[in-house]
């Protein structure tokens, strides 16, 4: 199968400015992308996994001729990503995360309308387009009112209305239910289906493992501008069958973590907390073995066990096993 989009040897680095005190400062370099190497196959709904900062917003840019790659090629479409940008943004529709490309003045048709004559859709099907995109994503009631009176939500939906707006075969969408309530998140989703089954390629960046699970083919989990898994999800989870995981939540104190973190029957251990509640997963050989140990050292530091859970294995258990970090921790490089 041949891909439509072919991604060789792709790197990003940005130049910032470390503070040293008030006045003084010295250059630094900040590899977003580290030498990304992907096929993406037409058809597929192709998932971009991994936690704030990974790298993956970055390489939906360079995808999209927003950001210029420091090195490597790449081809969309058939199209050469430098020496055929105007022939790649036509074979692509784009919604980015907190996207401030709409025109909050404009009405919510009024935008439609301007993002449809800049990809030249032809002022006869014009109306008919913007008409179907408002009934497909139920806009009737905010199409009419200007942008900035929409809330969060019916932005984002807006924004994905114009990455519709001129049917190319590749569609990016970057956290697309970020700010979008249960029902409008599962509508959204159930939209994405219906639009790959029609043909079209979706690339769905996300840091929730529920959607990548529901929604994709294959995915690659990034973490510090690196892909370090690609496949299927169940390639992925099969990666880690031959090891164990455990789930324990509760009231844990970070330095219980630090020492079951440091055991010899861990492989690999990550925490997340949320108003004082603790969510622990450990990686280790054999489970039925390492629990015992596990719960004796929790009970022995004043922990709260609420639930232990050995389950089925997740995406997120597998960049846990790979990285020894859970995907809410903030990789993002200040």
């Amino acid at each position: 199968m041949e891909p439509i989009i072919e991604i060789r040897n792709l790197s990003k680095i940005y130049t910032a400015k470390e503070r040293k005190g008030v006045f003084r400062g010295k250059k630094k370099k900040i590899e977003a992308l580290k030498n990304i190497n992907l096929d993406i196959y037409k058809g597929e709904i192709f998932g971009l996994l991994g936690p704030n900062g990974a790298g993956k917003t970055t390489l939906i840019k360079c995808l999209t001729t927003l950001l210029l790659p420091t090195e490597g090629t790449v081809r969309i479409n058939g199209y050469d990503l430098i020496k055929d940008e105007n022939s790649v943004r036509a074979s692509i529709g784009c919604m980015l995360m907190g996207e401030r490309g709409l025109y909050w003045k404009l009405t919510g048709k009024e935008n439609l309308e301007f993002f449809a004559a800049l990809y030249h859709v032809p002022r006869k099907i014009r109306k008919q387009r913007i008409k179907e995109i408002v009934e497909l994503l139920n806009l009737e009631d905010i199409i009419e009112r200007p942008v900035e009176s929409y809330s969060s939500g019916q932005k984002m939906k807006l924004a994905f209305a114009k990455s519709l707006i001129n049917k190319a075969p590749v569609i990016f969408l970057d956290e697309p239910t970020n700010t979008l309530d249960v029902y409008s998140a599962r509508e959204l989703r159930s939209i994405v289906k219906d639009l790959n089954k029609k043909g079209h390629t979706i690339v769905y960046t996300t840091h929730q493992m529920s959607e990548a699970e529901e929604l994709c083919d294959r995915v690659a989990i990034i973490d510090r501008g690196e892909i370090i898994a690609l496949g299927t999800i169940n390639d992925l989870k099969n990666s880690i069958k031959k090891e164990s995981v455990i789930k324990i939540e509760g009231i844990i104190k970070e330095e219980t973590y630090n020492i079951i973190k440091n055991l010899k029957i861990t492989k690999k251990a990550a925490i997340s907390s949320s108003n004082g509640f603790s969510k622990l997963t450990i990686v280790t050989e054999n489970a039925r073995r390492a629990l015992p140990e596990i719960i004796k050292i929790l009970l022995e530091n004043d922990s709260t066990i609420q639930y232990i859970s050995p389950e089925e294995i997740t995406l997120e258990d597998v960049f846990i096993a790979k990285t020894g970090r859970s995907l809410s921790q903030d990789t993002r490089v200040i």
